[in-house]
């Protein structure tokens, strides 16, 4: 019994642990806009434009852990920037922009 219950307290503390690590998420996401950029999939004006959406989500999961406590609302809200920034580097990835 008392190992059921510790197993449980793993599983459970693991998945919260996981869903809400927005700065590794963030500097994986980080590592590939740099590989990207290096790799000259990226221009500069992307590369810029991918910097500054970094720098609002790393300014948003710092607000969000002031108090040290995130609401379900700041992790969505976290969670939908990153996968958005995400989609962007897709984007700019396969689409160059002419200048």
């Amino acid at each position: 019994m008392k190992f059921a219950i510790t197993a449980l307290l793993i599983l459970l503390s693991a998945y919260n642990a996981h869903s809400q690590n927005f700065k590794a998420d963030l500097r994986k996401l980080n590592g590939q806009i740099e590989a990207a950029y290096k790799g000259r999939k990226l221009t500069a004006v992307e590369y810029g434009k991918l910097k500054r959406e970094q720098d609002m989500i790393q300014l948003a999961i710092d607000k969000a852990m002031a108090d040290d406590i995130l609401t379900p609302d700041e992790k969505n809200k976290i969670h939908s920037k990153i996968v958005r920034s995400r989609k962007r580097l897709g984007k700019y990835k396969t689409n160059r922009e002419i200048y």
